[in-house]
């Protein structure tokens, strides 16, 4: 995905201040052992790239200049209540440096397993994104998670349902090294028809 931007050379608060009321966010390139470059985007072309997931998780081509720089992006401010970008970071990649990347799960096929057609089981996923180390040729758009083999007694950890794409690894932290990716909820079984209602239970005697 191919983003634009221009030099900026001035910075400081009242200097991106200015840049805002003419429709310009300011932001930084940095990485690659090269120096920081001080940036500026149209305001509204980086507000809706942004509702993209696609440029969230992907190696962007940023043309800074009519240079176009390999760049993920790394960090977003907003303003606390109105819909505008304040500021956006992006880092340089190379070809020959992996990177780190939280990349989105897109579950599919829920509907057509065991669990759900015959068992009537709802099927929830717990987590919706995951961390990922892998060379930028190899990052992943997304991963997709199959659902389709879920039944009531399947395992639903992260190793037991995702097979990872070809030259990407999880990044996993903390002591469970195989998260729940998706929860399994039976049914609720409803009482017969024509059951009779449990007796309610007596009342206590207060004392005299």
């Amino acid at each position: 995905m191919q983003f634009a931007a221009t030099t900026r050379a001035q910075q400081g608060t009242g200097a991106s201040r200015r840049m805002r009321i003419t429709g310009k966010t300011p932001g930084i390139v940095y990485g690659a052992g090269e120096q920081p470059q001080l940036i500026e985007m149209d305001h509204n072309a980086i507000f809706h790239a942004l509702k993209k997931e696609v440029f969230h998780s992907s190696v962007l081509d940023l043309d800074v200049d009519g240079k176009t720089t390999k760049v993920v992006l790394r960090d977003v401010q907003y303003h606390p209540f109105k819909p505008q970008i304040l500021h956006v970071d992006f880092q340089r990649v190379d070809d020959k440096t992996k990177i780190e990347m939280r990349v989105p799960l897109h579950f599919e096929g829920a509907d057509n397993s065991v669990a759900v057609k015959e068992d009537k089981c709802t099927v929830t996923p717990l987590i919706h994104e995951l961390a990922v180390v892998c060379m930028p040729a190899h990052l992943p758009e997304n991963i997709v998670v199959d659902l389709s083999g879920l039944t009531v007694k399947s395992a639903l950890g992260l190793n037991n349902l995702v097979k990872m794409p070809y030259g990407v690894k999880a990044v996993v932290r903390g002591s469970n090294k195989n998260p729940a990716l998706v929860s399994i909820k039976l049914p609720e079984v409803a009482p017969a028809e024509g059951a009779a209602p449990a007796p309610a239970a007596p009342a206590k005697k207060g004392k005299k």
